[in-house]
């Protein structure tokens, strides 16, 4: 493992995360979409994003296989490297809410200890664990990548919900039903919460 510089000190910028937010016109926080593959966490981001955006907020989606082709394109999917790759997310995810956005992220990220990790990152109330519930069986059925199939078959090693372990969210801010409800239900369910929160405006 490499070790941390210690030649580096932190730089203050002249514009503070206050002056950006208030320029945007709204707080910045980062919505972490979590859930097995296949129960709707990009989608659902994205659908949440162009509602944000629609109602004035500045926005930005970081999806995992987005990210894996520049900033994790070093990185495969063994347990270390996909601890590293939440971690890399979850600093990204915190300079943009620096930079006075709402940062949404749509990853697996299948271990409690990896989110709380993120979490930890952010003050109280910034970071929104989302839930996005679907059972394994609605998950594989819609299989657009097939790749429950290929992990079924042994052709993909580590893959969450078949021979690696997915641990769902005790507590998160927000949980949502994306195996029976419609995806228009589910943005307003978080839009919803978003506002009850004071985090944006109705």
């Amino acid at each position: 493992m490499n070790k941390k510089s210690t030649n580096i000190v932190w730089e203050k910028s002249l514009i503070t995360r206050q002056d950006r937010e208030a320029l945007n016109g709204h707080k910045s926080f980062v919505l972490w979409f979590t859930g097995l593959s296949g129960s709707g966490k990009s989608t659902l981001a994205h659908a949440v994003e162009k509602k944000l955006y629609e109602n004035g907020c500045s926005t930005f989606v970081l999806d995992g296989d987005n990210v894996r082709h520049g900033l994790s394109s070093n990185l495969s999917f063994s347990e270390d490297d996909r601890k590293e790759n939440i971690r890399r997310i979850g600093e990204a995810a915190k300079l943009m809410t620096e930079a006075g956005i709402i940062a949404l992220t749509a990853f697996i990220s299948p271990f409690r200890a990896d989110r709380e990790m993120v979490r930890s990152l952010f003050p109280h109330g910034e970071f929104i664990e989302v839930y996005c519930s679907a059972s394994l069986e609605v998950c594989e059925a819609r299989d657009v990548k097939g790749l429950y199939k290929k992990a079924r078959a042994g052709e993909i090693k580590n893959y969450t919900g078949i021979d690696s372990p997915y641990e769902a969210p005790i507590n998160p801010e927000i949980s949502v039903s994306t195996d029976s409800d419609e995806i228009d239900l589910c943005v307003e369910q978080i839009i919803k919460i978003l506002v009850s929160k004071g985090l944006i405006s109705s």
